[in-house]
């Protein structure tokens, strides 16, 4: 049994980056499993907001939804230019 006289920590990451990678690879892999074209549905919802692009299995609706619209583009960008895919199609 703990001591109630000492104080419990509780600790959770706060790197938004971690957390938005997170919820986009949950969100698309819960997309793929029903069927769904993540990318063309994940699009959808970034550029409406309409929640209902994106499924509720897995609940992945609920997790997107805690998540920035910037924020997700701004890591979908992010990765793009880490990867730097424009220069695979130069070669």
């Amino acid at each position: 049994m703990a001591d109630i006289n000492n104080t419990q920590y509780f600790s959770f990451s706060t790197d938004p980056e971690i957390r938005v990678k997170k919820v986009l690879d949950l969100v698309y892999n819960a997309m793929e499993e029903k069927g769904y074209n993540p990318v063309n549905q994940i699009v959808g919802y970034i550029m409406s907001g309409d929640p209902t692009y994106i499924t509720s299995h897995k609940n992945a609706r609920s997790m997107i939804m805690k998540v920035e619209r910037d924020e997700l583009v701004e890591e979908l960008l992010r990765e793009y230019i880490k990867h730097r895919s424009w220069e695979l199609d130069q070669e």
